[in-house]
């Protein structure tokens, strides 16, 4: 016997996953430039070059006993301290290194924090979308009910009457995640301010705080000098969920952080249950050789100049063949507007006929679109527009 809902999540088929299969299945058939992979958000640029000669010189000049070691469970402070001293003078709050718990990515960081925020049976976690997929077994597998905010299909911000709309005593977080996966979409200090003007009313009118939990990735890769607000400014009760994944371009080696603000409501509570969390999870101590790199590379920035090109290229050569889609103003995702209303449908045939690998927007809760991540190589972008020209011309444009 085992548990039939972790068997379900386990045996249930990820699309993106089986798309890049697919497409590595069929380069080897057909060659690889004949094979137009759009599915995998796996970064594409190099990590800075601080980031390899910082593991050089750590590798070569740390004890071997202290490198391979455990921190104690948060991480290392002074690798907190470095975070919190770089959060502080990009964003002008004082963050402390002890509001900070070191995770092992970003995904255990939204895990911990779901599951501290969890206090019932009852409870409700809301996500606005489109949203990314695990957001729903991160909630529903810890026992919550995750509630769905429809997207704003004008402007793809926050569709604030249909929060409120949805909020109830049982609300105790939103996630949101800016830039957003998967429409690459910032969302705006104005639309912020808005949703913290409404989370304040609602939090009075149920006598509990409703938290942000902010999903922040891809902070880091904007474009264009656009301003991804720090929502920490605009709404105290708001708990950030951090990565170097995309910014850092290190996916593999699992390096993350909760942010706690100490002016938050219940905020020692909040981290000591986060703390606990992580415990039942077993994900404390993140790799020490990893919070050793962070601590010297807290102020790195990714240069992105190539997924700019990228994204400057797709979007406006989709445009201009008819495709409607989001322009999007940071992570490396485009959001276009199916040909046709099923969305699944739609992704069989551009892989089928065109050898386009592009994602259905059936898990990302916002239907009758397709997800492309442009993290590829400049030459896959150039060579797949005719493919992409005679896939809308096959379709006769847009008839729906």
């Amino acid at each position: 016997m085992v548990n039939q809902e972790f068997y379900h999540l386990g045996t249930a088929p990820s699309v993106i996953r089986q798309l890049f299969a697919y497409g590595l299945e069929q380069a080897a058939k057909v060659g690889a430039d004949k094979v137009y992979d759009y599915s995998l958000g796996n970064p594409s640029i190099p990590a800075p070059k601080k980031v390899n000669d910082s593991i050089h010189k750590i590798v070569d000049e740390t004890d071997s006993i202290k490198l391979h070691g455990y921190s104690m469970a948060p991480g290392f402070a002074e690798a907190r301290a470095a975070v919190a001293k770089d959060l502080t003078g990009r964003f002008g709050l004082e963050v402390k290194a002890g509001e900070l718990f070191f995770t092992c990515g970003a995904a255990p960081a939204l895990i911990s924090v779901i599951k501290a925020l969890l206090v019932d049976r009852d409870s409700e976690i809301m996500a606005v979308a489109p949203f990314f997929p695990e957001y729903h077994p991160f909630v529903t597998g810890n026992g919550g009910k995750l509630v769905v905010v429809p997207a704003d299909t004008e402007a793809f911000q926050i569709h604030l009457d249909a929060v409120e709309q949805r909020i109830t005593a049982h609300t105790q977080a939103i996630i949101i995640n800016s830039p957003n996966n998967p429409s690459g979409v910032v969302y705006t200090e104005e639309t912020l301010k808005g949703l913290a003007a409404l989370l304040e009313r609602k939090s009075a009118e149920y006598g509990h705080p409703i938290y942000i939990i902010a999903d922040e990735p891809y902070r880091e890769l904007v474009y264009g000098g656009v301003k991804v607000p720090f929502i920490p400014c605009l709404y105290r009760n708001t708990i950030v969920c951090y990565s170097y994944s995309k910014s850092l371009s290190l996916p593999g080696e699992r390096i993350g952080y909760v942010y706690v603000p100490g002016f938050a409501d219940d905020s020692a509570a909040v981290y000591a249950a986060i703390s606990g969390a992580a415990r039942i999870m077993g994900h404390v101590c993140p790799p020490t050789l990893m919070q050793k790199v962070i601590e010297l590379c807290a102020g790195e920035r990714p240069d992105l100049a190539a997924y700019e090109e990228n994204r400057n290229l797709l979007y406006n050569s989709l445009r201009e063949m008819g495709y409607q889609c989001a322009k999007p103003d940071g992570a490396f995702y485009l959001w276009v507007r199916a040909l046709e209303p099923d969305d699944d449908a739609f992704q069989a045939r551009a892989a089928n006929e065109q050898r386009l690998y592009v994602v259905g927007s059936r898990d990302f809760a916002c239907r009758s679109y397709f997800r492309l991540s442009y993290c590829v190589s400049d030459g896959c972008i150039k060579t797949s527009l005719p493919a992409f020209q005679r896939l809308f011309e096959s379709y006769g444009g847009y008839t729906w």
